[in-house]
């Protein structure tokens, strides 16, 4: 074809968007530094796993359903997860309480998270609705006891402004979080999966972009100017996982794709090139197999498809692979494979699905010039079968291996009477997990044919951090059923009087900020780490009755207290009633409190805080030096490290600082 896109899956850096018509957008969700949303709840989260869960958290078990739309229809991702035979126990932490355990009717939106949403919809000059209507927004996968999530729409149609331009908002709403997964039980007939409510409720603000942006690389500044616009509002949680980016990226050849968990902006660009290279592959592989059975080819821009030839490949594809599946637990049970081997014995089958004409097209495992996985047909195959909750499967171009020799290859081949050309894949697993996992192998096979399929994929992730940028299938697209009206909670009017307020009270820009830290005398780097950890407004609160420097190195140093705490602290210090030494003894004992001046000074003056008299300091060091005058002269400046040791042994609670400059000044009288 003449318009046959262009580039080298191995190099995904060397694709050129502006060739491949690439389309981008960016949802981000951020956690406000609030309450619950519709529960009054605190937005407290507690730092524990599955091993250091407190027992006498109470626990509640559930199964959820997919329910119905406003329109009648089931969604896809909602009736895909009911289809996986799970169950659901959620941990009451102790800011869970009947609303978050789907036992009582939500309370109305807290009223500090629509504030923040709106200081945020009008720094990105989007347009906020008249009226909110909560709207309830349908999830199976267990992750809400209500099987739906709340969403609030706020604002529509602002702009972001960029490097590389202008991004348009489509968006602005504010949610609810979900609850967090603890840890997932395999069981007999299914799963059982754990979750603690702690974070369940927590608002966050959503904001959703047009696919405006322009490359990969502009993808990561336009992630990073929207963290900008959110922490400028002060009002915002900070730390891992507070705020999380989703990314819609397809191009002409393949169909949009959602990407889930990109945590690290760093990995955005790499993420969003080796999905524009797994779209490309596909759609050459799809080629590849139509012309193997005599089929029309892809256009190369799928706004050229027909719906009805794509119904007319359907049709062949699914004569040419059925749902054919087979036990072939017997073939397996002398196998040298030690997990066949342990799982047949627990009870599991070998079931194995024939894959008519796709023997070589699966692919094994190679890497691009990166050292990152290349796409291949048989890890979207695994991929679809772990949604069953398998831990994966064997097919065809990989075996011999695992242990699985080719005697037991050739068995299995001789048992399905497959073709020279002819591919399978292999599942261990329970009987019904096996069939489940098979059927969506089957599924996901048939679609090989066709384009990529819409749906939303994982960062794939190992030990806490993105494994090479590759991804993993998680559900089906959402569509349009999954949303219907939430009549517990009233529709909330937005009037222009309330709107104007909040353009009248709008927080201070980044360049405002650092135009007012410029104003005291501290370093450039403290000026930096002053606003990339959000404390200037603490710092400028008390800088004015603080020596400058000293305060915000002191700020910084202990940024996780009180600054009231810290201020007072410092106070003391430069009215002479506590050593520069004690300063961290008195912040520790004090820590997360906020004690009076007075308070503090009692503190101090009890335990003897205050540095040593500096008249008779300096008696005390000139007499040290006068004893041992013989290794002053000896050392010259070189035994001021020893000598610092001796008068601060001497002299308990002197301030260091002072010590240095009077001894370094009866180190050099000595030496005239």
């Amino acid at each position: 074809m003449a318009d046959e896109p262009k580039g080298d899956v191995q190099r995904p850096e060397s694709l050129i968007p502006s060739e491949l018509g690439f389309m981008c957008g960016i949802e981000v969700h951020q956690q406000l530094a609030t309450g619950k949303l519709h529960s009054r709840q605190s937005g407290e989260l507690y730092d524990i796993t599955v091993d250091t869960l407190p027992e006498d958290w109470p626990r509640y078990e559930r199964r959820l359903r997919a329910s119905r739309g406003e329109g009648g229809a089931i969604d896809v991702a909602a009736r895909f997860e009911s289809k996986r035979n799970r169950s659901f126990v959620y941990a009451q932490s102790p800011n869970a309480g009947l609303i978050e355990l789907d036992e009582a009717p939500p309370l109305a939106l807290d009223e500090d998270a629509v504030q923040i949403s709106l200081t945020v919809s009008a720094l990105l000059k989007a347009q906020p609705v008249s009226l909110i209507q909560t709207m309830r927004k349908t999830v199976v996968d267990g992750s809400n006891t209500s099987g739906f999530q709340r969403t609030s729409l706020i604002a529509t149609d602002g702009v972001l402004a960029t490097e590389e331009g202008d991004v348009g908002i489509d968006v602005v709403c504010l949610e609810e979080d979900s609850a967090r997964k603890l840890d997932t039980i395999d069981l007999s007939n299914g799963q059982q999966v754990l979750y603690n409510l702690d974070r369940l409720g927590l608002p966050l603000i959503e904001i959703a972009t047009s696919p405006d942006i322009v490359s990969p690389d502009h993808a990561k500044t336009t992630a990073k100017a929207l963290g900008r616009v959110l922490r400028q509002t002060r009002c915002v949680r900070r730390g891992l996982g507070s705020i999380r980016q989703d990314l819609n990226v397809s191009i002409a050849a393949g169909d949009r794709v959602e990407i889930k968990g990109c945590q690290d902006l760093g990995w955005i660009p790499r993420i969003v090139r080796l999905e524009m290279g797994r779209q490309l592959h596909f759609y050459r592989l799809a080629n590849e197999l139509r012309a193997s059975l005599d089929l029309p080819p892809l256009p190369s821009n799928r706004d050229d498809d027909e719906e009805a030839l794509e119904a007319e490949v359907a049709s062949k594809v699914s004569e040419r692979i059925p749902l054919d599946l087979h036990d072939v637990s017997d073939i397996f049970e002398d196998t040298d494979s030690g997990m066949v081997r342990d799982a047949l014995a627990k009870g599991a089958v070998m079931m194995a699905l024939p894959l008519p004409g796709l023997l070589g097209k699966l692919g094994t495992k190679t890497l691009d010039n990166e050292g990152a996985q290349m796409p291949r047909l048989g890890r979207e195959l695994a991929g679809a079968a772990k949604l069953a909750g398998v831990k994966g499967i064997f097919h065809a171009d990989e075996l011999p291996a695992y242990g699985i020799e080719e005697g037991e290859v050739n068995r299995l081949r001789s048992s399905l009477n497959l073709g020279s050309d002819d591919g399978f894949v292999l599942c261990c697993a329970p009987a019904w997990q096996a069939h489940l996992a098979l059927e969506a192998v089957l599924a996901r096979a048939r679609l090989a044919w066709h384009r990529i399929p819409q749906e939303v994929r994982n960062v794939v992730v190992k030990k806490g951090a993105p494994e090479d940028g590759t991804t993993s299938p998680m559900r089906p697209l959402p569509g349009r059923s999954r949303m219907y009206p939430e009549t517990d909670v009233p529709p909330q009017s937005l009037g222009a009087t309330q709107w104007e307020r909040v353009l009248e009270s709008l927080p201070m820009s980044d360049d405002e900020r650092a135009t007012r830290l410029g104003t005291f005398a501290i370093s450039a780097d403290q000026a930096e780490q002053l606003l990339a950890r959000e404390l200037d407004d603490a710092f400028c609160e008390h800088a004015a009755a603080l020596p400058a420097k000293a305060w915000a190195a002191l700020l910084l140093t202990h940024d996780e207290e009180p600054p009231t705490l810290l201020a007072n602290i410092l106070r003391l210090k430069e009215d002479g009633h506590l050593a520069r030494d004690h300063i961290d003894r008195v912040v520790e004992h004090h820590s997360g409190q906020a004690p009076s001046l007075a308070t503090l000074s009692a503190y101090c003056e009890t335990h003897d805080l205050a540095p040593a008299d500096i008249g008779g300091l300096a008696e005390v060091i000139n007499a040290i030096v006068a004893e041992r005058l013989d290794f002053v002269k000896e050392r010259g400046m070189g035994a001021m490290g020893p000598l610092m040791g001796v008068v601060m042994q001497v002299a308990g609670g002197a301030d260091g600082k002072e010590v240095s400059a009077l001894l370094r000044a009866a180190i050099q009288a000595a030496m005239e």
